[in-house]
């Protein structure tokens, strides 16, 4: 690969985010609270985190746990702000009850912001239909990534899917990056590089210690030369 694939690590802090900076990360995907799988981080925590590194944020929208949007007004606020704030890339993504893409909702808060770049995540590994969820939202500005495992049970689960939609890439509704994470482990890496994923997304892997405890420098490192090839 001409181009070298992109590792996003999930920072909580600064003190995370300068840790996944030294060990290689390209990336930071910025929440709080992951006993709720990650929520949208205070204004003051993104200003923090973009203080101590200068690689790209992506920051999360999405304000309780579960896929669904809850009050949308809520979430556009929270988004403005931090598109005030200066966060110039995010990540959300909502469903409704029964497993589809709640388009308006998604509408609602691309519109605010304004153009951005940003990541539909793994809302995606929940929906009742993966083709349809995508078809629905090509098109929208800002859309270049998916972060997903496949499946909803992790990358174990979902491999034979991700390399199905690697082998799409460039198709209507295909044309996002696949950044692949969720269970993701160093023995999967081979066999995504090989059908030409370039994107890779780590939280736990790069904390051996725990959630309780920081980024490990040397963990990201350790990815980032199994992405190298190394």
């Amino acid at each position: 690969m001409s181009k070298r694939a992109v590792l996003e690590v999930i920072a909580l802090g600064a003190e995370d985010a300068a840790a996944a900076q030294a060990g290689g990360a390209d990336r930071l995907e910025l929440v709080t609270d992951m006993a709720a799988d990650g929520l949208t981080p205070a204004v003051s925590t993104v200003a923090a985190i973009r203080s101590a590194v200068d690689i790209s944020l992506r920051v999360m929208l999405r304000l309780s746990d579960g896929f669904g949007a809850g009050d949308v007004s809520r979430v556009v606020r929270a988004a403005r702000e931090l598109r005030d704030a200066g966060a110039e890339e995010f990540v959300l993504g909502f469903l409704d009850a029964d497993g589809t893409v709640d388009l308006s909702a998604v509408e609602r808060v691309v519109e605010v912001l304004d153009g951005c770049r940003w990541t539909f995540h793994r809302a995606i590994d929940h929906a009742a239909d993966r083709n349809a969820l995508r078809k629905q939202l090509d098109g929208l500005p800002g859309l270049d990534t998916y972060l997903t495992a496949g499946s909803a049970a992790g990358v174990d689960d979902g491999l034979p899917t991700l390399l199905a939609e690697a082998a799409r890439r460039g198709e209507p509704g295909y044309e996002q990056r696949l950044l692949v994470g969720g269970g993701l482990r160093l023995e999967h890496v081979p066999r995504l590089l090989a059908a030409g994923v370039d994107g890779f997304h780590i939280g736990g892997a790069a904390r051996p210690q725990g959630w309780d405890r920081p980024v490990s420098a040397p963990a990201v490192a350790r990815w980032r030369k199994a992405l190298d090839g190394d």
